[in-house]
């Protein structure tokens, strides 16, 4: 077949590179965050999560997608979930960073903080295999109140192996823990849960009982445990399942199938039977949700961490896109209406990253009654808000590759699973509606609006429209006594927040075009509506991804 055309103006896509070093939104947040914190060990994860070997497994992990193995060939009940080897490699090297439990054993200063980052990092490769990474760093919370428990599992939740093996605890060198919650007659309102749980005795680890029922959506079923809701004689409670019992032997949980999902191709999300499965009390009989909602609030962070994570890979991709792309007799990025719309993603990118990361900082400092305030207030706003933006700001990077962002296919194919990843974060663990009104709960239970008109202080008298919003704020939590408008009080929250954190850790561009669009109103109902004025050269060469 003679040539009849050759091939110009396509992208080399955006690979080998340090997916750390170049992000100066997250280094300017961890500075203002934990300044004497040593960030070599992110430099290192950044130029490994960037690396050509470690796309190849994202990509594959999420083509070759999990199987259910319900029995073996000699038709044995097995209940087991078949990987590709790159989900393998990719939780590998998640444990080996110290993404899951192990920030709970740590020595180091400002140890959440530093996973934090690692696990955005992280999802800018991959982000559906985090599933049980998150809930294994999650557990801790509430499996300490089963002290027996947690002295047998802690070793191995703190572990940075992996170990996909169904076996014994005991006989693993690192394990995973997920949770179960929702039944298809509940969905979020878990009190409606008829999976039942009659006591038979007691042992080593506490009381025990048998658990008959189901879960609607039990994420990551191949997990060495899980915590679940079942309800006891003593009404809905908190229970350890795990996969295999102290005597080896498996315990009565089936897999009656695989969800098929928009996105989060590479973890398994499934749904189970309990026939007499066996579990042990985690913490106070009756008080279940309480319970388990320590561990909710921890994947609440994660969620936060990886659309914010999401965010930065999509504008990274668009950015690397418009360098390299001409149209219409010069490069998109040089094109006025792309600066304008690259230029509004950033400011987006940098306000949820500095947001995720303060929310997290909250976590390593327990002691601090004002950081106490905090985590309560800001768990709910940043789930709800940047989980809220995430899809918007996919949608939006995704256009500004046309066509070749929509396909699957090649380097650019990353913006298609980054689409589909969007919306899970702001579903998974209280959707939108959910975390509003887990705001109002916070409110009410401390003196928010003291904390809140705190943390905005530092920025006070550095931009009207800013000073406007925080002067009104307090009031509006102090008042607040409808649900109704819980929604727009996060949203509010959320920008305020966002924009003192950037007053103390971006450059004035970055700050002044945030604080005029989202706050003054010099801003449209779309990305790319931001203002003549604004100096979107500086904006758009801080978020160059090298």
């Amino acid at each position: 077949m003679s040539a009849t055309h050759e091939v110009f103006n396509q992208v080399e896509p955006l690979v080998d590179y340090n997916l750390f070093a170049g992000n100066q939104a997250l280094g300017a947040a961890l500075k203002f965050n934990a300044p004497a914190l040593d960030t070599a060990h992110l430099h290192e994860l950044g130029a490994k999560l960037g690396s050509a070997d470690m796309q190849t497994h994202a990509r594959l992990a999420n083509v070759f997608t999990p199987q259910l193995k319900s029995h073996d060939r000699f038709g044995h009940r097995i209940d087991q979930v078949e990987f590709h080897p790159s989900y393998h490699a990719l939780m590998t090297a998640a444990t080996a960073a110290g993404l899951h439990g192990t920030p709970w054993g740590s020595p180091h200063p400002s140890p959440h903080l530093s996973r934090a980052a690692g696990f955005m990092l992280f999802t800018e490769l991959e982000p559906s295999m985090l599933c049980p990474i998150s809930m294994s760093y999650a557990v801790t919370p509430a499996l300490r109140d089963n002290p027996a428990i947690y002295a047998d599992w802690a070793p191995q939740l703190t572990s940075r192996a992996y170990d996909p093996a169904l076996k014994l605890w005991k006989d693993k060198a690192g394990v995973t823990m997920g949770m179960g919650m929702t039944e298809k007659q509940g969905g979020s309102d878990v009190r409606a849960n008829t999976t039942q749980a009659v006591p038979t005795g007691s042992d080593h680890w506490g009381q025990r009982f048998s658990v008959t029922g189901h879960k609607w959506f039990f994420s990551a079923p191949m997990c060495d445990a899980f915590l679940i809701l079942a309800q006891t004689p003593s009404g809905l409670s908190c229970l350890f399942l795990p996969r295999v019992l102290p005597d080896g032997t498996l315990n009565q949980l089936f897999i009656q199938r695989l969800k098929d999902k928009l996105g989060n191709k590479a973890n398994a999300s499934s749904e189970v039977e309990f026939a007499g499965a066996t579990a042990w009390l985690v913490g106070e009989e009756g008080r279940g949700v309480p319970q388990i909602l320590a561990m909710g609030t921890m994947t609440r962070l994660d969620c936060a961490l990886g659309t914010s994570g999401l965010m930065r890979q999509a504008l990274s991709i668009a950015l690397n896109h418009t360098s390299q792309r001409s149209a219409f007799g010069k490069k998109l990025i040089d094109q006025p209406l792309m600066k304008n719309v690259l230029a509004d993603l950033a400011l987006e990118s940098e306000a949820s990253t500095a947001l995720a990361l303060r929310l997290a900082r909250s976590f390593d400092r327990p002691e601090d009654e004002h950081e106490r305030a905090m985590q309560r207030l800001l768990t709910p706003v940043a789930k709800f808000w940047i989980c809220k933006r995430g899809s918007h700001f996919a949608e939006e990077a995704m256009e500004c590759l046309g066509g070749n962002g929509y396909v699957e296919e090649g380097g650019e194919g990353i913006m298609a699973r980054i689409y589909r990843e969007m919306p899970v974060n702001s579903i998974w663990e209280g959707a939108g509606n959910i975390m509003a009104l887990d705001l109002l709960r916070a409110l009410r239970k401390a003196d928010a609006a003291a904390a809140l008109a705190h943390e905005l202080a530092p920025a006070k008298g550095m931009h009207p429209a800013l000073d406007h919003m925080a002067e009104s704020l307090p009031t509006r939590v102090e008042q607040m006594a409808t649900e109704m408008e819980a929604r727009r009080l996060a949203q509010d929250v959320a920008l305020a927040v966002q924009a003192a954190l950037l007053a103390q850790t971006a450059p004035p561009a970055v700050f002044g075009a945030f604080c005029d669009s989202r706050l003054a109103g010099h801003w449209g109902h779309s990305f790319g509506s931001l203002g003549a004025g604004v100096d979107f050269d500086a904006i758009i060469q801080r978020a160059q991804p090298r």
